[in-house]
């Protein structure tokens, strides 16, 4: 029963009036909850759980997606906002703000317009710095050359 009243009151405590002035949701993937799907979210998500395809969410609003030291994520991931903490397999699009807790681990490229990393957060993959990400123009990302070799040969 105390595992019900500490989940009732996280999402007490997020819960909050929007720009409509209705109240916000929150949706939460519980520890022992695997989703096999894609997943599309407004306002709040947090995973503690495991999800095995995308998570998206409108780029031009404010959701926000959590991914706890338990959760994990094999997918791409584009939202406005997100903060890792778990592990995630695939590329992130954090359109306005991202964060990268010290127990983050993320395989794949991360695009952002802002970018917080704390001390022991691991990528792999490239960290891609990208104002116009979320828009319509076309992105700011240049390939890097496959080797030494090749980016010498091709003078």
């Amino acid at each position: 029963m105390a595992g019900f009243k500490m989940a009732g009151t996280m999402i007490d405590k997020a819960k909050k009036k929007n720009k409509g002035g209705s109240e916000t949701g929150v949706t939460l993937i519980a520890a022992n909850t695997e989703v096999c799907g894609d997943v599309h979210f407004v306002n709040q998500l947090y995973i503690n759980g495991h999800i095995k395809g995308n998570v998206t969410a409108d780029v031009d609003g404010d959701a926000t997606v959590v991914v706890s030291d338990e959760g994990s994520v094999t997918g791409e991931i584009r939202v406005p906002n997100i903060v890792v903490n778990g592990s995630v397999e695939g590329n992130i699009y954090a359109i306005k703000h991202m964060e990268l807790a010290k127990k983050a681990e993320v395989k794949g490229n991360v695009y952002y317009k802002l970018i917080e990393m704390q001390l022991g957060a691991m990528v792999d993959g490239q960290l891609v710095h990208d104002e116009k990400l979320g828009s319509n123009d076309k992105p700011n990302v240049h390939p890097f050359p496959e080797s030494a070799d090749s980016a010498s040969n091709s003078d």
